[in-house]
């Protein structure tokens, strides 16, 4: 904390007038967010992080209030006066900042006075939750290979069998007598019918492992497009598909296809649990991408990364299920095969992305973090 003050001190002022000076530079590297505000609350500097944190670039934050973000500004409030008042050498406090239409910030604040300017307060946000993210995505990579190898182990065991099943019911059936075949072949078409289904079960189980991982330049949005011409074909009445997209965002190397096959497999289970309000005529899915900074994934850092959102207004994810959709064959639905999401997780690892998932009634967001170049 001492070297980030030192830091801030040393180019608060020439903060006020360059979006990013060089001397705040460092400040982009770290993982916690840091913010300076001036005398009348204003926000005169952002890192990266903190940019990533209050979902927005630093040329719109700098024509806010920091406390005016949120709608519970007093404790932010009070902290930022006791420092500026210089009350303790740095004021330490765990808040909730809550936003409208987004989920609270849960944050340990920690608040320094800065000597010049004289009114300027440093802020370091550090989300408490994050700590918590990130082991949640390390059990959810160890449980995705986890499974990967036992879908594998658990297919083929089932897959050789089949096959002898299914012919011994055709040989049973060309053996049986013309007096009561009609009977009698009804039985072993129930046999050669559940092989079928259960061959091409395993064959899902076993599609991502066996397609090869076709790699090009992948636009999100033309995917997303993709994804909502499709949609909009099957639901043609009643479902919105909202489009809130970032132009900025660059192209990166991907499998394209794959990509198309998770989104597509999220919104179409998302559409599936709108079923009544497509019915009552509004239901929506928003299809939102944005820019992340500073950004670890699968233990790697980078410095952008894709973060894109799947968020529909249906009925959230059952309580008991919610912290095992991504395990095979585990759906919400009657009749679910329970692989859409799945496969979906597969592939989005394979680009080495996380997904995660938050939802409550009226609000789930699917969310795909992906490296960017």
């Amino acid at each position: 904390m001492k070297i980030v003050t030192n830091i801030a001190r040393a180019a608060a002022a020439a903060a006020s007038v360059f979006p990013r000076p060089s001397a705040l530079a460092g400040l982009d590297l770290l993982a916690s967010a840091v913010a300076i505000v001036d005398g009348e609350g204003h926000i005169v500097y952002a890192n990266a992080a903190a940019e990533n944190l209050l979902e927005s670039s630093l040329k719109a934050l700098t024509r806010q209030k920091l406390c005016g973000l949120f709608s519970n500004p007093a404790e932010l409030e009070h902290v930022i006066a006791q420092a500026r008042a210089h009350k303790f050498s740095d004021l330490r406090q765990e808040l909730i900042l809550e936003r409208a239409g987004r989920e609270p910030l849960h944050v340990h604040t920690i608040a320094s006075a800065l000597d010049e300017p004289a009114d300027h307060v440093l802020l370091e946000l550090r989300e408490t939750v994050q700590q918590m993210k990130l082991d949640r995505e390390e059990r959810l990579l160890d449980q995705s290979q986890v499974n990967k190898e036992l879908i594998r182990n658990l297919a083929h065991e089932i897959k050789n069998p089949l096959g002898g099943i299914r012919g011994a019911a055709q040989l049973l059936e060309m053996e049986l007598p013309p007096l009561h075949l009609q009977q009698l072949r009804e039985y072993t078409q129930v046999i050669i019918k559940e092989a079928d289904r259960l061959q091409t079960l395993v064959d899902r189980l076993l599609a991502p492992h066996r397609r090869p991982h076709i790699v090009g330049d992948v636009n999100i949005h033309e995917v997303l497009e993709r994804v909502r011409s499709l949609m909009t074909a099957e639901f043609p009445a009643g479902l919105a598909i909202v489009r809130d997209y970032d132009a900025s965002l660059p192209e990166f190397r991907g499998d394209k296809e794959q990509l198309i096959q998770t989104v597509l497999n999220i919104a179409h289970n998302a559409a599936q649990a709108l079923a009544e309000r497509i019915d009552e005529g509004d239901a929506q899915i928003v299809f939102k991408t944005r820019v992340a900074r500073q950004v670890t994934l699968a233990k790697v850092r980078y410095n952008l990364a894709l973060d894109l959102h799947i968020i529909d207004n249906g009925p959230g994810i059952p309580p008991q299920i919610r912290d095992r959709i991504f395990y095979p064959l585990v759906s919400g639905r009657d009749g679910g095969s329970g692989l859409g999401l799945t496969l979906a997780q597969t592939f989005v690892h394979q680009h080495m992305g996380v997904i995660e998932c938050e939802s409550r009634p009226g609000y789930t967001d699917f969310r795909i973090l992906l490296p960017l170049p």
